[in-house]
């Protein structure tokens, strides 16, 4: 990929990206999940790291089924596979709404809708009927059993017919776990229990999908036919309560545009909401809010979460703003914080998890909401050939 110039940040904050690390991390979940295959979740931009890079990548690490959510990310998705010649298989887990995507799209870009409501199931047969090869549509079943938010209740998905199924080219029965990061709650064993029951069933005869990053380690393994990771795949920890399993995938770093000596007394950022204890040393970051810095990671009243300076944890200090972040380097040594040096916000020395952490938030916020406003630079093709080159695009 070319680095482009679009007039954006240039090089204040930049954001790296390891397509090896996803390649990797997607190939060790589907080590884990075998014989099931694995699919790739890369809604939302990919968790925010790009489609357009991470598609190629985990196409080329082994990945042949994707998800969405919407119909658009869809499109850039087959867009991204067509670019490298190559094929998959793309849900959209939105379901089917043909009234907000033209029917075209989903024909055209050869998109699988996720059905979870009757609404949907009938416009979805309608167009099989007016269809002129219906033979090439297929999608796939959403059952809730207890997220309460998308699909068809069980008991409703129960009453399914195998003729019915067969004629609206229903191919995969799925549903979604609903604390699968927490193994000991109980709604986790409901969940499996109920989807077991939908099973001996019409939908037993369909190939199944349940486990999600952590619904690959429960220790029942509900992986079916066909598990589908994807905050696992950006470095995400899917074990929260023990060592994270995955490869980082991202870093994040930002520029020190400014260093000030305050008194003992003043106060740094909106509102007046933090008072130096101490003379000090304050260097102002050439990033924010605006970026996806939450506003939780502020040191308001206290020192808020650290950024790292050559290595050494810097705490946040005053509210966060809209394109700025003020850190307190006083303890570091005269000449470690200057004007152009790079300070870490996300990489070697604080993960996603410990961000979303500190911030009162979980990582997928922290991945999802990374700003457009960096230099991206992607690494690696995603299966390791070229782990030793990088490729820049500012996106």
């Amino acid at each position: 990929m070319n680095e482009a110039s679009d007039g954006r940040r240039d090089g204040l904050a930049e954001l790296t990206i390891d397509l090896d690390a996803i390649g990797e991390n997607w190939r060790r979940l589907a080590a884990r999940a075998a014989p099931a295959q694995c699919g790739a979740a890369v809604k939302a931009d990919a968790y925010g790291c790009g489609i357009e890079a991470v598609v190629p990548a985990l196409s080329m690490a082994g990945c042949r089924t994707f998800f969405v959510a919407h119909v658009s990310e869809g499109r850039r998705v087959r867009q991204a596979l067509r670019d490298r010649g190559a094929e998959a298989r793309i849900l959209v887990l939105n379901g089917f709404h043909p009234e907000t995507a033209p029917i075209a799209d989903y024909i055209d870009a050869a998109l699988d809708p996720v059905i979870g409501s009757p609404h949907e199931l009938s416009a979805w047969e309608a167009l099989l009927v007016a269809a002129k090869s219906p033979e090439r549509l297929s999608c796939a079943l959403h059952v809730d059993t207890g997220m309460n938010r998308l699909g068809f209740p069980v008991e409703e998905a129960g009453g399914f017919t195998v003729e019915r199924l067969a004629a609206a080219r229903v191919d995969l029965v799925m549903s979604h776990l609903v604390s699968a990061e927490m193994p000991a709650e109980p709604v986790n064993a409901r969940q499996i229990a109920a989807f077991e029951a939908l099973r001996h069933g019409a939908l037993g005869a369909l190939p199944a999908s349940l486990a999600n990053s952590s619904g690959i380690f429960l220790p029942q393994r509900p992986h079916y036919a066909l598990v589908r990771p994807g905050y696992a795949l950006y470095g995400g920890n899917p074990t929260p309560d023990a060592s994270n399993p995955m490869r980082p995938a991202v870093r994040l770093e930002t520029r020190v545009l400014q260093v000030r000596h305050v008194p003992a007394g003043a106060t740094a950022g909106y509102n007046a909401r933090w008072t130096a204890a101490r003379p000090s040393r304050l260097a102002t970051l050439a990033l924010g809010y605006a970026d996806g810095l939450p506003m939780g990671a502020s040191g308001l009243g206290r020192h808020g979460a650290p950024v790292f300076v050559g290595g050494r944890p810097c705490p946040i200090v005053g509210r966060i703003s809209m394109d700025l972040t003020i850190v307190d380097v006083t303890d570091l040594p005269e000449g470690e914080a200057k004007p152009g040096l790079m300070a870490e916000i996300l990489g070697e020395h604080a993960g996603i998890d410990d961000l979303a952490r500190q911030a009162g938030t979980i990582g997928y916020e922290i991945l999802t909401s990374l700003g457009h406003r960096y230099r991206r630079h992607y690494v690696g093709d995603g299966c390791g050939a070229s782990a030793a080159q990088e490729s820049r695009s500012r996106v």
